[in-house]
């Protein structure tokens, strides 16, 4: 579904700031997998994502999806097949436009609230109802008015209304409060679920790691060095998880963002 052969990519080539944030790294996604992404920060995690979603042209390798090739597709175009959620609530939505507008934007309609039928509406409200968030009766109500919570549910249903091939989740709970981000991060299980979607999800939370999806992939330095799945992964536990990877690393894991998380 996802291929990814042997891309790397380094920023600020020949000056004191270059850096090698993908080293040669090969991934294969099946259809409906659902990857939790990990690692230290510097990793490659979010870079991954880019690479995936275009925000950036790789130096090397070649990125397929559904077989055809993408490598080269600008982001715009790639967006038709790819949805994406970001750490910060403010983006993936136009905070000065309304959760209609907004999901029209998403639906395809471009946004001409003049072309939006009473059916279109009902969907909307149909698509909101479930985050149990009353949004789904304020749907003129600005989105820059919402909660960090509300809006970063209201961007998963945005990224999901018309299903895309792969979701791309960067962290996308990691700026909410303990509560809402429970709330989301069941909205997603759920979401992912009823829909099929092969999904990739960054987190620094290792437990969550192992408790989400079913394959958890380790980065470090730009590269993966840890893919498990099934009944390792099953009886795996976060202790193990940093046993492998001072194992794989060579060096123990110094992260207090993930160690606290967990």
């Amino acid at each position: 579904m996802l291929k990814i052969f042997n891309i790397s990519k380094t920023f600020n080539p020949g000056s004191v700031n270059e850096k090698l944030a993908i080293d040669d790294l090969s991934l294969q996604v099946a259809p409906g997998d659902f990857i939790t992404i990990i690692g230290a920060n510097g990793a490659g995690k979010s870079t991954l994502l880019n690479a995936v979603s275009g925000s950036f042209y790789t130096d090397r390798g070649s990125i397929f999806l559904d077989g055809k090739d993408i490598t080269m597709v600008p982001s715009h175009k790639r967006a038709r097949d790819i949805g994406r959620l970001f750490q910060d609530p403010m983006l993936g939505t136009a905070p000065g436009m309304t959760i209609e507008e907004n999901m029209a934007l998403a639906a395809g309609h471009g946004g001409w609230l003049s072309r939006l039928s009473h059916s279109d509406r009902e969907r909307f409200r149909a698509a909101l109802k479930p985050l149990d968030m009353g949004l789904e009766d304020r749907l003129t109500q600005p989105v820059g008015l919402l909660s960090g919570g509300q809006r970063q549910a209201l961007t998963l249903m945005m990224a999901t209304i018309n299903p895309p091939k792969i979701l791309l989740l960067d962290e996308h709970t990691a700026a909410l409060d303990p509560k809402a981000a429970e709330k989301v991060i069941h909205l997603t299980e759920s979401i992912v679920k009823e829909n099929g979607l092969t999904c990739l999800m960054v987190t620094h939370n290792m437990q969550s790691a192992l408790d989400l999806g079913n394959r958890t992939i380790m980065m470090d330095r730009g590269r993966i060095i840890l893919d498990i799945s099934g009944e390792k992964r099953e009886k795996m536990t976060v202790e193990d998880l940093l046993r492998a990877f001072k194992e794989e690393a060579g060096r123990a894991l110094n992260n207090d963002r993930m160690l606290l998380d967990s």
